[in-house]
């Protein structure tokens, strides 16, 4: 009687795993096509290579390699690439002497966030071997902390407002009627409870119903915060662009170009920024995600710096799809928390 042969699930074994971390870390070595005998040989396996081509086989067709029509070794997916990262390459951070330097060069830069945004960018590029942006710090959206009405005389008061962070503005307001300090007060009172803790956005929803005065209060207090949102631009600070157009991957002037194009043209980017700072934490952005094509075939490596409800940044390396995860991920994190360390003792927290 014949023996009834199992079918396979379509989950990953942990030999399965082993092949495909193998796989990945030698290519992400060598930049060329990975075949099961240089698996087993490389790596001393004591598996035979058609077990070894079976597992690769395997993994292909579901998605975790492929291979190039031109040779019989298999390369990484992107999908490979995100269960390699999620699954296979664990926590790694950067030896101490190697932290004990880089906070050595940030402890000399004199107090200064311009300094300190070009140095963050050097050290990225130079520690992760890949291309490296830095955004200045944004400051949270303003919100109102209180407001004030001074009568100058009957018919013009002083505007005072106040934000959370600390910034005040003043603006004269002409009156349509004369008005006492005590109304002056009160309405500056009910607004102030009304609208603590807000922002531009939230105070005009409030608006509508109220008397014309206080609407008119509520237009100007708006219109000053608005513009003060706005000053508050991003600067991108980039490095190391050579240290990926050198990769083998991009010797093509046309892809030379793309890269080029992707760090100059800044809807990407922004929009790459923007997520992480709302996500917070370290994000890893593989190929696009499905989301960007024109990231098809590089990586970022991403992380949020700052102050928590103050002011916030992202900082992080672009490479190859077979850039060094590990890498990356280690010098990401250990400078952006020293970035944070910073930006703490700058604001006084």
């Amino acid at each position: 009687m014949m023996p009834v042969e199992m079918a396979r699930s379509d989950e990953m074994t942990p030999r399965c795993q082993t092949i495909l971390r193998l796989v990945i870390s030698e290519y992400i070595r060598t930049a060329t096509p990975v075949g099961s005998k240089a698996i087993r040989e490389l790596y001393h396996l004591d598996i035979s290579p058609a077990t070894i081509r079976n597992e690769m086989a395997w993994l292909e067709e579901h998605g975790y390699l492929t291979h190039p029509h031109t040779s019989a070794g298999r390369v990484p997916t992107e999908k490979g690439y995100r269960y390699f990262v999620e699954k296979l390459m664990g926590e790694s951070d950067l030896p101490t002497a190697e932290r004990r330097t880089i906070s050595h060069q940030f402890h000399q830069a004199q107090l200064d966030m311009e300094q300190w945004m070009r140095l963050a960018a050097a050290v990225l590029a130079h520690r992760a071997r890949g291309a490296a942006l830095v955004t200045s710090p944004k400051s949270a959206p303003s919100r109102l902390k209180h407001l004030e009405l001074i009568s100058i005389r009957d018919t013009l008061a002083l505007l005072i407002l106040v934000l959370s962070a600390g910034v005040v503005k003043q603006q004269v307001l002409t009156l349509s009627v004369p008005m006492t300090q005590d109304e002056l007060s009160r309405i500056a009172s009910m607004l102030s409870h009304r609208w603590e803790g807000l922002n531009e956005a939230a105070i005009a929803a409030t608006l509508p119903g109220l008397s014309e005065f206080e609407h008119r209060v509520g237009d100007v207090v708006c219109d000053m915060m608005r513009r003060l949102d706005a000053r508050n631009a991003t600067e991108i600070y980039r490095d190391g662009l050579l240290n990926l157009l050198s990769q083998p991957e991009f010797v093509h002037s046309a892809s030379a170009q793309q890269i080029v194009r992707l760090l100059e043209e800044r809807q990407i980017i922004d929009a790459l920024v923007s997520e992480v700072l709302q996500r917070g934490g370290l994000q890893i952005i593989i190929g696009g995600e499905g989301r960007w094509q024109d990231l098809a075939e590089v990586s970022f490596v991403l992380a949020r710096y700052g102050v928590e409800g103050q002011v916030a940044g992202a900082l992080g390396v672009l490479g190859p799809l077979r850039m060094r995860y590990d890498r990356a991920v280690s010098v990401v994190r250990f400078v952006a928390q020293l970035m944070s360390d910073l930006m703490s003792n700058l604001y006084g927290r």
